[in-house]
């Protein structure tokens, strides 16, 4: 594996984890894409530092349990301001 990816996944991974954002959120930060992100943390992480896939793969499931709250918040949010 290049050098440039491996140092891609590793800087995604902490940013994910220090953050305990999203993993649109890091792909907006690091201008790839979400499939880029979400590849670099669950196939290539692994292989480069397990524990800390660990860490990420954490983070990734407390925001998977969570993102129907985020998705219903959005809605309403939008439906308050279109009513305006």
């Amino acid at each position: 594996m290049k050098d440039y990816i491996e140092e891609r996944a590793l800087e995604i991974a902490k940013y994910i984890i220090s953050s305990k954002t999203t993993v649109r959120d890091a792909a907006k930060i690091f201008g790839v894409s979400k499939s880029t992100v979400h590849k670099d943390v669950t196939e290539r992480l692994p292989r480069i530092n397990p524990n800390v896939a660990l860490q990420v793969k954490e983070v990734m499931d407390q925001n998977k349990a969570e993102r129907h709250i985020r998705g219903g918040r959005a809605t309403k949010i939008k439906y308050q301001t279109v009513g305006m």
